[in-house]
């Protein structure tokens, strides 16, 4: 299918488009032909920007609105870039102790965590915030830039993201504008636009 048609789909997904419940092999084999169906957006080639729209009723921290980075991560081509356009973002954790642990090491990459993990007490002793942090990196494979609404930059980048102005992005990349999936901007620049990362994943076709 085409990329287009893909991530509108997936955009548009109702929130229960089946049910399935028994025993049998069939029904699991059914559920996962439509989960693939209506879940995945598979792209023939990788994405050099992918601009991600998170709602700011639902996603108020990274530990949530990093599923912008985890449901696009496998289209993204190396040396690309991920914007994050995050209104409603207020904290980095779901609670305080999350938060703190979070701002004290950042998304520092699989190397680094799974070092303070053997070192440092706070970060073995919550495994769930170490496997955290390894997930919200791009291992330095692409950039990934937060345009956040009540966080400053120096707490953005204190965390190992790039930060932008939330107002110049919103301006710049009007989600009033956007259409799920491929976009021209005015000035030419192509993009990839995700409105609800939480609808789906996108991934590269030979990948599957």
């Amino acid at each position: 299918m085409d990329a287009d048609v893909d991530a509108a789909a997936v955009a548009t997904a109702p929130r229960i488009c089946g049910l399935y419940a028994g025993r049998e092999r069939q029904l699991f084999e059914a559920a996962v032909r439509l989960s693939q169906a209506r879940n995945l957006c598979l792209l023939d080639a990788p994405l050099k920007k992918v601009v991600v729209y998170l709602d700011p009723e639902e996603f108020k921290s990274t530990w949530l609105g990093n599923k912008a980075i985890y449901r696009t991560r496998m289209a993204i081509a190396d040396g690309g870039e991920l914007l994050i356009i995050a209104p409603g973002l207020k904290h980095f954790g779901e609670d305080d102790l999350i938060d703190a642990l979070i701002r004290k090491y950042g998304y520092a990459g699989t190397d680094k965590v799974l070092e303070w993990v053997e070192t440092e007490d706070d970060l073995r002793n919550c495994l769930s915030a170490a496997a955290h942090l390894i997930h919200g990196s791009s291992e330095g494979r692409f950039k990934i830039t937060y345009a956040p609404g009540h966080v400053s930059a120096a707490e953005i980048e204190q965390v190992h993201f790039n930060y932008a102005p939330l107002d110049d992005m919103l301006r710049r990349y009007d989600p009033q504008q956007l259409r799920d999936g491929f976009n021209t901007m005015p000035d030419g620049e192509q993009i990839f636009y995700v409105s609800n990362p939480a609808l789906g994943l996108w991934a590269l076709r030979d990948n599957f």
